[in-house]
């Protein structure tokens, strides 16, 4: 045990023997969080004789506390470590143990996100509700937002099961029906989902004394991993938890703040101090994870925000390679970069499976997967699904392909997407007919559509949109075939109407790789072009292998190292993405690209592409790279000075900063003559660089005149 203490560095130690109170550690990128924390949890049990029946230990995920537990165990073996666990096993435990308090039995039924979806499923049957008034995602998300405000507690434990009909008849909306209809089955079954795991635990901590000072008394010490990725009923069962004896100790990263979204906030780890008098903070900043040269330009980074503790990581390592920027002139060409640096560190000795490709959002993968098949490159996707295999991506080249081929695989897959009644008793009937006359399911669909199996469905507005472009697809240019598709089928609208975002944001990056491949194809690509080459990329076997290159999004990094990072994607708008319309949303894409550089050990590789979006509107590097600052990155292209200042002015116009000093321009200096303004002096150049500002002697403020008129000015 002495040797375990003596490779803590001395703030470790102070966090791990400093026991009483309250305590907040905030711990940078790689500081050696969790050796600490097990460092703590040895303390109170091995020199302070503390049982671990009466120490709770809260992580975040199932990961964390089975890495706790086993470095615990190399120390504790014969020990029982059942309350290093997450909120939502505590959860489990305390309701097995006091559920009665709400007259439920200690047997009750923890409901995965499968089962409330199984469960969504035949309430909507039982109901009558179709995809066309509402989707299972729609009810999931109402349900969530409607327990969010922990009052409905009451309404579930109610032990009388038609007072739980009665809402549901009374309700006037659909959503309702379909959460009092929930309620009745989750009721009926005993059955508690994950939201109602920490809201019934809360709700009997809160409403039964005897219950809150058990647990209280119980837990002489409390601690919480990762605080700055909880939510503030977590926050209220930590506080209240450890109540009595006030021993709560809590450690995090601010700069780490990515999950808002599911209800963190920063300001839970920033304001802690301010909430719990006489907290003791303590900063962990030795990182044992990056050279200097990496921490450089993630602590350059994250400067720029101001929801933060003023901290920088001080590097243990040793390192000299600054992380290298690539500016390519299109995304095909920033993935071959990308995949060329792969192939030349692996002729070097470096396995695949050390280097990681991080990116905002899953579409930036998709030029990238492109070129690692065709460098014969082995990947694995972690957290998604590879591009072409996504649901969007393959429904519309099936809707591209039933214009080209008309195969049943295609049909199948189209023609009730989005759903136009041609469910599974009119597919059986068509195929069926089809068998019998020997055609394809669209010629049993055109053989059928005058039939009463049919009449009452929208299968006609499927055969009008495919017939229509089956006549005209040769003449039409790609991306506008597909932009008709995606309208006039209606689903893109769909997709729109039910929020999905991300499934919105993929088809976007398809329409760019129908634009790209065009671009490079020239005027003679045809639609049997672009459907063969997109068959390279389905088709292809990708199996998950060790020695693989790892591709995922940050998110999904989070937690994770590698030897070497690519950090690619990193034009304005993407990342940040295009939704970060305020302060607050910016500083929490900062964090997360700072999540993304820190994850690197040895070497980052920065990228962005250049070029115009499917769009139009055109890409700008993003401003992350400058906040990285110009001399912590090397730079392989050096980027165009008026590149730099539209990006620049970009920045200073969505972050209220100053504007930028421009360049030096050779005429800011010189005076000039106007007729009608009289002498004046050029002192600078407007932000889209249309002409010259001029302060004129004449007039109290500076006039803005065009290139042409003041150079024929000049003196």
């Amino acid at each position: 045990m002495d040797s375990f203490f003596q490779t803590l560095n001395p703030s470790q130690l102070q966090a791990a023997q400093d026991t009483e109170g309250y305590l907040r550690v905030v711990a940078g990128a790689g500081s050696g969080k969790t050796r600490t924390l097990a460092a703590r949890y040895l303390y109170l049990v091995e020199d302070l004789g503390i049982s671990t029946a009466n120490i709770l230990c809260l992580t975040f995920t199932n990961k964390a506390a089975a890495e706790m537990k086993k470095r615990i165990r190399a120390h504790l073996p014969d020990q029982d470590l059942g309350r290093i666990t997450t909120f939502h096993g505590f959860c489990v435990g305390l309701l097995k143990e006091d559920c009665h308090v709400v007259e439920y039995p200690s047997a009750f039924l923890v409901l995965d996100e499968e089962d409330k979806e199984a469960m969504l499923r035949r309430v909507f049957e039982d109901l009558g509700i179709t995809g066309r008034d509402m989707t299972i995602q729609d009810a999931v998300d109402y349900i969530g937002w409607r327990k969010g405000g922990r009052g409905y507690v009451k309404t579930l434990i109610d032990p009388d099961l038609e007072r739980l009909r009665d809402h549901e008849k009374q309700a006037t909306t659909l959503k309702d029906k379909v959460l009092y209809r929930y309620f009745y089955e989750q009721r009926k079954c005993y059955g508690l989902d994950f939201d109602d795991l920490v809201y019934f635990t809360l709700y009997i901590l809160e409403q039964d004394r005897s219950v809150r000072e058990k647990w209280q008394h119980r837990l002489e010490y409390v601690m919480v991993d990762e605080f700055q990725d909880i939510d503030k009923d977590q926050y209220a069962l930590a506080d209240i938890l450890s109540g009595y004896h006030k021993n709560l100790f809590v450690v995090g990263d601010p700069d780490q703040t990515i999950y808002t979204w599911r209800g963190a906030d920063v300001k839970f780890l920033l304001e802690f101090d301010s909430r719990h008098p006489g907290t003791k903070t303590i900063y962990l900043n030795e990182n044992y994870r990056s050279v200097p040269p990496v921490l450089a330009a993630a602590n350059a980074l994250i400067a720029h925000n101001r929801d933060r503790l003023d901290k920088k990581l001080v590097p243990v390592r040793a390192g000299t390679r600054k992380p290298l920027y690539f500016h390519a002139k299109n995304s095909q060409l920033e993935a071959d970069w990308l995949t060329a640096q792969m192939r030349a560190l692996h002729d070097g000795g470096m396995a695949y499976s050390q280097m990681g490709v991080l990116y905002r959002a899953h579409y930036v993968s998709r030029a990238v997967e492109e070129s690692l098949i065709r460098s014969r490159i082995p990947y694995v996707l972690y957290s998604g699904v590879e591009f072409y295999k996504r649901k969007e991506i393959k429904d519309v080249l099936c809707y591209l392909r039933m214009l080209y081929s008309g195969d049943d695989v295609s049909f199948l897959r189209t023609v009730n997407e989005p759903r136009r009644g041609v469910g599974r008793r009119r597919i059986a009937a068509l195929k069926e007919y089809a068998e019998w006359n020997q055609c394809s399911l669209f010629d049993a669909l055109l053989a059928n559509l005058e039939t009463e199996l049919f009449r009452r469905s929208r299968a006609r507005e499927y055969v009008r949109l495919i017939e229509k472009y089956r006549a005209i697809y040769d003449q039409l240019d790609l991306t506008d075939l597909l932009s008709g598709i995606l309208s006039e089928s209606g689903y893109e609208a769909a997709l729109r109407a039910s929020g999905e975002e991300e499934r919105l944001d993929n088809l976007a990056e398809l329409k760019q790789a129908v634009y790209d491949f065009q671009l490079k194809a020239g005027e003679e690509v045809t639609l049997g072009n672009y459907l063969d080459h997109a068959a390279l990329f389905t088709n292809m076997d990708q199996t998950e292998r060790a020695e693989a290159v790892k591709l995922m999004t940050v998110h999904a990094a989070k937690g994770l190292e590698f030897p070497v990072v690519f950090l690619c994607g990193l034009s304005e708008g993407i990342f940040p993405g295009k939704r970060a319309n305020t302060r607050e949303k910016l500083e929490e894409e900062r964090r997360l690209c700072y999540v993304a550089m820190t994850r690197a050990r040895d070497r980052l590789y920065l990228s962005d592409a250049a070029g115009n979006n499917y769009d139009g509107t055109g890409r700008l590097p993003s401003r992350f790279l400058f906040n990285a600052g110009q001399e912590n990155v090397d730079y392989v292209v050096p980027l165009d000075p008026e590149l730099v200042d539209r990006a620049q002015n970009l920045i200073s116009g969505t972050e209220n900063l100053p504007p930028r000093v421009p360049r030096e321009d050779p005429q800011i200096g010189k005076t000039v003559d106007h007729p009608v303004f009289g002498p004046g002096k050029i002192i600078g150049v407007p932000r889209d660089q249309s002409g010259y500002i001029i302060q004129f002697d004449r007039i109290p403020t500076p006039r803005t005149l065009s290139k042409n008129i003041c150079l024929a000015l000049l003196q």
